[in-house]
Order: structure tokens, then C-alpha cells, then sequence
């Protein structure tokens, strides 16, 4: 009898509420977090040719007559070319036929 009225005691001592705000607080900071890290900042060549319907190597050949800025991660002939998602939207905005 004693430990389960010492167990209810602690239960009261500790509320569960405060508890509660501070999960829901990181669960909020965290979700925020998540959001962001989805949406990358990057596209590298094979994904702009799928968004843009067009081959890799005409993304390759056309990326600096479109203004697009590649970042070279690597080296040698497996170097990896990335642009700027912002960069491939504004030029997309730019074709459009008003």
C-alpha cells in the first residue's frame, strides 16, 4: 500500500502540462526544421533536365547562355554540377509568354 500512494505522490509532483508545452515547443522548432530541409537549395543537372524536360546535355551546353550559374562539387569527369533553384525558377519565370 505505501509504494502505490508514493507512486501517485510523485505523479502529482511532476505535472504532466509543463511537459507537455516544452515537447510541443521542440515539436514546433523541429517540424520548422524539417520544412526547411525539404525544399533544397540546389539542383544538380539531371534534375533541372527532368524539370525543364530537356536532356542533360542540353542543361550542360545551355546552363551560362541561360544565365545559370553551376557549382562544380569534385573534380575530374565525376564532378558534380549543382544550380541554384531560385536561379532555374527566375529564368523559368522569364519565358513565360505574357
Amino acid at each position: 500500500m505505501p509504494r502505490s500512494g508514493s507512486g501517485q505522490h510523485q505523479g502529482a509532483i511532476l505535472p504532466m502540462e509543463p511537459q507537455s508545452h516544452s515537447d510541443e515547443t521542440r515539436t514546433d522548432i523541429n517540424s520548422s526544421n524539417r520544412r526547411r530541409s525539404v525544399e533544397p537549395v540546389l539542383m544538380d543537372t539531371s534534375e533541372v533536365a527532368t524539370m525543364l524536360n530537356m536532356s542533360t546535355s542540353w542543361v550542360y551546353r545551355e546552363a551560362s547562355k541561360l544565365g545559370l550559374k553551376g557549382y562544380k562539387l569534385g573534380r575530374g569527369r565525376n564532378a558534380k554540377v549543382l544550380y541554384k533553384r531560385a536561379e532555374i525558377f527566375k529564368w523559368l519565370e522569364q519565358q513565360k509568354i505574357h
